[in-house]
């Protein structure tokens, strides 16, 4: 019998986490850059007892995001895709954290359009960084959510001043995230299939623990503390909103953003003090 696959993209704390909560009775295609880690998740997964296939991959390059998409379509019907892929600001210079957090969001989203199932669904990590950018030039906003992947790295924005710091482009990337699932709504809908991101917070992933012991760690942690739940996230509140929202019973959900914060972003928006 022929199983459904379901592909997650970045092994790191959050793939890992949600790719036993969604692999049950599947096959499970796990991607990322590192074949080493790709063999650790994998070897676990195994272990306890999921179907799991493996492939190395570039999500800044068409090429080899467009053979992961075939290769899941060729193990059996794709009924979800998790993209969990991505560089912080403390990981990676802006040209890096540009080509990977926003450019390989909009390679992903168009080649697994193209082999989605009918009642298929697939979930973006963003970031709560997304949010906190709003408010960018509508004409701007409209070019990241739109122009073809490959020109979305020539739009003259990159080439400013602003966005050689590696936060910067950082919260342009992920705002661009949000605003791309936006779009792909329509594509992946004209296959039957549904579309959205998830915005967390910090997160107690490495990568989160990371930022907290950056430069600016004190003001996440002050953002944390003013917030509405007061804590830092786990993988695991990423990964159940991500499980609703790739499942059936969200099947009237689509091209939208989930924000799993903690209430930082409310806190942030309502409690600082106007300049």
């Amino acid at each position: 019998m022929v199983k459904d696959v379901v592909v997650v993209i970045g092994v790191g704390g959050m793939g890992q986490t949600l790719a036993p909560r969604i692999g049950g009775g599947r096959t499970v295609l796990l991607a990322d850059f590192s074949e080493a880690a790709l063999e650790t998740v994998a070897g676990q997964l195994t272990g306890l007892g999921y179907d799991v296939q493996t492939q190395q991959v570039d999500v800044s390059d068409r090429a080899s995001l467009a053979r992961l998409a075939d290769t899941a379509a060729s193990l059996g019907r794709v009924a979800q895709v998790a993209h969990t892929a991505g560089l912080s600001p403390v990981q990676a210079s802006a040209e890096a954290i540009l080509r990977v957090d926003l450019l390989g969001v909009a390679l992903m989203l168009e080649e697994f359009a193209r082999v989605i199932a009918p009642g298929g669904a697939g979930v973006v990590i963003a970031s709560m960084a997304g949010h906190l950018a709003a408010g960018l030039p509508a004409d701007l906003e409209r070019a990241l959510a739109t122009v073809p992947a490959e020109e979305l790295l020539a739009l003259p924005v990159f080439a400013s001043e602003a966005l050689a710091n590696p936060g910067a482009a950082y919260s342009v990337a992920k705002r661009g995230n949000i605003l791309r699932v936006q779009a792909a709504a329509v594509p992946w809908g004209q296959r039957g299939a549904r579309i959205n991101s998830i915005s967390p917070g910090v997160i107690a992933t490495p990568m989160g623990h990371q930022e907290l012991q950056s430069a600016h760690g004190e003001q996440m942690r002050q953002m944390i503390e003013m917030s509405g739940s007061g804590r830092i996230g786990t993988s695991e509140d990423i990964a159940r909103a991500a499980e609703f929202l790739l499942d059936p019973q969200s099947s009237f959900i689509t091209g939208t953003d989930l924000l799993v914060d903690g209430g930082v972003v409310a806190a942030v928006r309502t409690l600082t003090p106007a300049p």
